[in-house]
């Protein structure tokens, strides 16, 4: 079983940079695909950014794309989100996931992932 534990999230005005973390039990980035998702209130989730299957390319929605880093760090199993630039769009609970390695599974689709964290807040005022 694995467990996510979000954290960093919270209020900060437009413009300006939080960093959203993500720690895993365990070591699971050697078969886990890891990603970021968000859901904003009355929407539906949406893909944020992840890692290809080895770890050594990034992935990212058009709408972060510039703004927003994936980044993680092996030795402490914790994946992190930069996110610099935020605006009141950025608004919306931000979800970490881990995706096993399967074969044919989308890195945005978040029916390819198998494991969720509990979530964390971040509110951009404008």
């Amino acid at each position: 079983q694995v467990q996510l534990v979000e954290s960093g999230g919270g209020l900060v005005q437009a413009g300006g940079s939080l960093r959203l973390s993500c720690a895993a039990s365990g070591r699971i980035f050697s078969d886990y695909r890891m990603g970021w998702f968000r859901q904003a209130p009355g929407k539906e989730r949406e893909f944020v950014a992840a890692f290809s299957w080895s770890g050594s390319s990034t992935y990212y929605a058009d709408s972060v794309k510039g703004r927003f880093t994936i980044s993680r760090d092996n030795a402490k199993n914790t994946v992190y989100l930069q996110m610099n630039s935020l605006n009141a769009e950025d608004t919306a609970v931000y979800y970490c996931a881990a995706s096993r390695r399967t074969f044919g599974r989308a890195y945005y689709a978040d029916n390819s992932y198998d494991y969720w964290g509990q979530g964390t807040q971040v509110t951009v005022s404008s």
